[in-house]
């Protein structure tokens, strides 16, 4: 995909970046298709730990690359209705992905975050953010809504009225209020190196208990109380006294550097 998206692995960490810089990452086909493939090459890599998530040169994601969107031929006149990744359709894996992957995903992001490169950034888990950053849910501009996976994950962070005048309006906001508003996590002026670090910290923890903690927060919005107690309970069974659960005991206790294995086999 003429390395539309790239992926480096250092200590258990994968440096993912859109790498599209002249077009300030815009999303053209060959980027759909390019974040899907990293996503799928992200998946089968049991030794990754934690995912890092930005975008090269100015910006971290500007939205669809108008210049290149046909109506006719790779958009509105396509339908949206088959399921034809998992339970997404094309557009919509491009952001929820990132939710998706069994491991933490921390967005770094500067410059701009508009329309789907903002729901590409939602998908993370964690986003650390440029205060000068522009983002906008800009889709209403354009005669459509967010249907890249947006609105099902704002729902469980930021105010509902709040999403609302933002659908509407599409008006554009910083950084700083992205974290206000709930839709970043911190505020940083190099969002990367400070992902980096969490990742780095985040990777040092067993890898096994790390999975699970995402996997029952990713499921435990959609279930009722009982069902989720009983969420908790499957996967704690799961991972109790087995390695990476005793390893992470005994390396603390000793205070030495635990010797984690790869949370598909532990």
């Amino acid at each position: 995909m003429h390395n539309r998206v790239t992926i480096t692995i250092k200590d258990n960490i994968a440096d993912v970046k859109l790498n599209r810089p002249d077009k300030m990452n815009a999303l053209d086909e060959e980027m759909f298709q390019a974040i899907i493939k990293a996503g799928q090459e992200l998946s089968e890599n049991k030794s990754i730990r934690c995912v890092v998530l930005s975008g090269e040169g100015r910006a971290f994601c500007a939205g669809l690359d108008l210049a290149t969107f046909d109506m006719n031929s790779n958009g509105l006149s396509q339908s949206l209705i088959e399921r034809t990744h998992g339970v997404a359709n094309k557009w919509q894996k491009v952001a929820v992905l990132w939710r998706e992957l069994q491991v933490p995903v921390i967005a770094a992001v500067h410059g701009v975050a508009y329309g789907g490169g903002l729901q590409i950034m939602l998908g993370a888990d964690i986003k650390y953010i440029a205060p000068d950053t522009k983002l906008s849910v800009m889709e209403l501009k354009w005669g459509i809504i967010p249907d890249m996976g947006g609105l099902v994950l704002m729902r469980h962070s930021i105010r509902e009225d709040l999403i609302r005048e933002l659908v509407y309006t599409h008006r554009v906001f910083s950084g700083t209020q992205a974290v206000e508003y709930g839709f970043a996590t911190h505020v940083d002026d190099n969002p990367y190196e400070a992902a980096m670090k969490l990742a780095t910290e985040i990777a040092s923890k067993s890898p096994s208990a790390i999975v699970k903690a995402k996997q029952v927060m990713n499921e435990i919005p959609y279930v009722n109380f009982e069902d989720g107690l009983m969420l908790e309970s499957v996967h704690q069974e799961e991972i109790k006294l087995k390695h990476n659960q005793v390893e992470a005991v005994f390396s603390t206790m000793q205070k030495r550097a635990p010797e984690f294995k790869d949370y598909r086999n532990s």
